[in-house]
């Protein structure tokens, strides 16, 4: 990884591109201390406090939340359009056909009204946003003016986050999008490290239990990294074999070659999805009833149960509950995302038509239905992985640490890393190949 990074910078072409991606995520680090409009900062800090919803958020978003910035909402109604757009292409014919026909314009168009939808839930979230925390004095007037420009601040944010991550994914290095998350997640570092030191010396006296625990969450995490590293990295390559055949005047001989099927195909959207999809119902109950917190009956047991994920501060019922729901929910995202990027249909087609066949297995349906087997079964497994990082946290908040890096984080940041990487390489490949021929 390091000669890899060392290459890039050695590469013009590849160094401008890793400045632009620099120069955009400090733009993305100084917005999130730039607060909205009319807002009391003294009372800021009070009424954010044990806010189990705003935590969560607060992770994804790097500390913009907590400070109510023009990031408070992060990129999250992006994931959410993104979820509302591929779940009705699979329910309206139209959007579908799109999807998978309509080539590089319809990728435009879904792009838009994915956008579009953004736009939508970006003004409902900074709605419920406004009117959660009215109530709580943190703002110098509640007045229209004041939560229309508090309201718009919040829209132009996500808006300009979108634009950001447009121009990351075209001109810099990586997906825009899991770059912004990665970098928020990132800013939480020194918390995660100022909570071990605390542990160590925050009674001024050296603590051997503290040393201990430090320690133990220290190789915890490393073997956390290592473990999703192998899984990431973990393929089933499957053998494929293709006879002789003419092409134009000349015959090509036979082939062996391999489809590599990776073990968390989906990587870490469906946990990202999972997780926005959690909270999602306590930021619209909390924009109709802002003191849900402190009620009883049954939104208050919804709002709790949607919030469970990312707080200690709910019966322990709540907490698993939300786990087994999690659990199943980034199962059936990490189904939904593989079969939406890999068709057994489509690949058992391809292998067909260019004369290949799999060793043992009839050339056709057989085929589709071989792959099909493999999928399930892998998928099946690096979903089960992914829950199990992702419910991790949960099992430390009945502690009294506070860790700001947990199993989801660590599953972002490694995916997104291995990513980057991986798109350093193929462009250095690419410039190395363009170079040759020039």
């Amino acid at each position: 990884m390091f000669q890899t990074i060392k290459n890039a910078l050695k590469t013009p072409d590849v160094r401008k591109r890793l400045l632009y991606t620099l120069i955009l995520i400090v733009v993305f680090r100084l917005g999130c201390y730039i607060t909205v409009p009319g807002v009391n900062n003294f009372a800021l800090a009070e009424a954010f406090n044990n806010q189990g919803m705003a935590s969560l958020i607060d992770l994804i978003s790097g500390g913009a939340f907590s400070r109510l910035s023009i990031f408070a909402m992060s990129i999250s109604p992006y994931i959410t359009a993104s979820i509302v757009i591929q779940l009705l292409a699979m329910v309206i014919p139209a959007l579908e056909r799109l999807t998978k026909e309509g080539g590089e314009e319809g990728r435009e168009k879904i792009n838009r009204y994915t956008k579009l939808v953004t736009v939508i839930l970006a003004l409902i979230e900074g709605l419920g946003i406004y009117l959660s925390y009215r109530s709580s004095g943190i703002f110098m007037d509640t007045g229209f003016l004041t939560g229309a420009t508090v309201v718009i601040s919040l829209m132009a944010g996500t808006a300009l986050l979108m634009w950001l991550g447009d121009q990351i994914t075209s001109k810099g290095i990586g997906n825009g999008i899991s770059m912004i998350i990665f970098v928020g997640i990132i800013a939480g570092l020194p918390s995660g490290l100022t909570t071990i030191w605390n542990l160590i010396f925050g009674t001024g006296i050296f603590s051997t239990t503290g040393l201990l625990i430090g320690l133990g969450i220290i190789i915890g995490a490393i073997i956390l990294v290592a473990g999703v590293v192998f899984v990431q990295q973990a393929e089933r390559r499957v053998p494929v074999q293709y006879s002789k055949r003419v092409v134009g005047r000349k015959m090509v001989g036979a082939q062996n070659t391999n489809i590599p099927l990776k073990l968390a195909m989906a990587g870490v959207m469906p946990v990202i999805f999972a997780s926005s999809f959690m909270t999602f119902p306590a930021m619209i109950i909390q924009m109709f009833v802002p003191n849900i917190a402190n009620e009883t009956g049954f939104w208050s047991v919804i709002y709790k149960f949607s919030i469970a994920t990312s707080t200690s501060n709910v019966p322990v019922g709540y907490s698993i509950a939300n786990a087994i729901v999690y659990l199943l929910l980034i199962l059936g995202f990490t189904y939904f995302y593989t079969y939406a990027t890999f068709n057994p249909a489509e690949v058992s087609n391809n292998i067909k038509k260019n004369g290949g066949f799999i060793p043992g297995i009839r050339a056709g349906k057989p085929t589709t239905d071989y792959l099909s087997s493999i999928i399930s079964k892998i998928t099946l497994f690096g979903g089960l992985f992914l829950a199990v990082i992702a419910i991790i946290p949960m099992l430390l908040r009945f502690t009294n640490l506070n860790i700001a890096f947990g199993g989801t984080s660590i599953l972002i940041v490694v995916g997104v890393a291995l990513e980057t990487v991986q798109q350093l390489e193929s462009q250095l490949v690419m410039r190395h190949y363009k170079g040759f021929l020039e």
